[in-house]
């Protein structure tokens, strides 16, 4: 079997890759029948000498190849007819963006897997960035709020080579005693948490959040039954929320009249309630001065100051409630929004080291069965031309 790693040609460019150099040489000296080839990039932080003093062959067509691996979306002009390619395609919640992309994997008869639909059994995520995103996220939530009260600048995430450094930048004393809220506790939520929980900031209680005042920087990490409640009153539960959103609102005001920053971590499945509204963000009594949007959820997401996405070039702007339009971070009325979509591209090498070791232990021993693969099978959108049987959904997203 041959693997090709794709150049990332979305722009701006993506400096990541599914297999370090030297996991690609472990891969192919565990798995013999296994080779590895890369397509040469000037972007991925890996540069194409370091592959090939892995003994990994460095390519410009990978047309031969079995299995396509990448991570952003693929340029349509770029897909190759008649492969298996496996990325984050974001088209599942129907982005509006990359129907086109979706259309074109199905006129070039492709074998769509996507990242973020490879689910065990139970239908939890197995593989993705999304440490990496919590980790980045958190420390450039905390930048954004140096900058815009003056107190600060750290360098840039993408200054920097790993995680130990962004903390250490972090531990120096400079935060006055804020309030942070922490939503999420998937591998977005538990990212965050570790850079607050490495930087040595206090976790308190969600009543002592609500209730107390503190002369150190506090935070407190809330779940799906902390921010949303039944209309009827009635007890939260999880499994009715997933099957019955329409039946919850949000919970959220009270953190809002509370914190001084809101670090977003959480999954947003469409249909559900918004968490935090334009009406929260304008009350008289709304606390909160700065949001780290790392789900960044765009279209009618959950967070109504998110109004799009924000850049590593450009990674924040300002959101002024009164009117719900974008304006200068620094308007004296504004919340700073961070909701950059591709944060772990600012931590290239942990984010790629990371996420070879997850796709070499969890999905290549799938890809290498004999039978074909449950988790594969349920993870592949198109095939044959054709949306398959769990993805039909889709059908009038790509019809429209």
């Amino acid at each position: 079997m041959k693997i090709g790693i794709i150049r990332e040609r979305k722009n701006p460019p993506d400096r990541r890759a599914v297999f370090s150099p030297s996991k690609a040489s472990e891969v192919m000296k565990e798995y013999p029948d296994v080779e590895i080839v890369v397509e040469k990039s000037d972007n991925r932080f890996f540069s194409d000498d370091s592959y090939r003093e892995s003994g990994i062959k460095v390519v410009d067509d990978l047309s031969d190849c079995d299995i396509l691996l990448g991570v952003k979306e693929v340029p349509i002009d770029a897909l190759i007819p008649n492969k298996t390619y496996f990325f984050f395609s974001h088209t599942i919640k129907k982005q509006k963006h990359n129907r086109k992309l979706l259309q074109a994997c199905l006129e070039k008869n492709i074998r769509l897997i996507d990242f973020e639909t490879l689910v065990d059994d139970s239908g939890h995520r197995l593989i993705g960035f999304g440490r990496y995103a919590g980790i980045v996220g958190a420390y450039n939530t905390l930048r954004t709020f140096g900058i815009k009260y003056e107190l600060f600048n750290l360098v840039k995430a993408e200054g920097l080579q790993h995680q130990n450094e962004l903390i250490e930048r972090l531990k120096r004393p400079y935060l006055p005693p804020i309030k942070i809220v922490l939503t999420g506790f998937g591998k977005v939520g538990k990212g965050a948490k570790e850079m607050l929980d490495g930087m040595k900031m206090k976790e308190v209680s969600i009543d002592d959040f609500l209730s107390k005042s503190y002369d150190v920087p506090v935070y407190t990490h809330i779940d799906t039954k902390d921010y949303y409640k039944r209309i009827d009153g009635q007890d939260f539960d999880k499994q009715d929320f997933y099957l019955h959103p329409e039946k919850y609102t949000s919970n959220f005001e009270r953190f809002s009249q509370e914190a001084d920053v809101f670090i977003a971590g959480h999954f947003y499945k469409n249909g559900s309630p918004k968490i935090l509204t334009r009406e929260m963000l304008n009350a008289a009594k709304n606390t909160i001065k700065v949001i780290g949007d790392i789900s960044c959820d765009v279209d009618n997401g959950p967070i109504d100051s998110t109004l799009r996405v924000s850049t590593i070039a450009e990674p924040f702007y300002g959101y002024y409630p009164r009117t719900g339009e974008e304006v200068h971070f620094e308007h004296p009325g504004a919340v700073v929004v961070m909701a950059i979509d591709n944060l772990p591209c600012e931590l290239p090498q942990d984010a790629t080291d990371g996420f070879g070791e997850m796709f070499t232990e969890l999905i290549l021993p799938e890809i290498l069965k004999i039978e074909r693969s449950e988790i594969l099978n349920r993870a592949t959108i198109t095939e044959n031309g054709k949306l398959r049987e769990r993805y039909l959904y889709l059908e009038d997203y790509v019809n429209a």
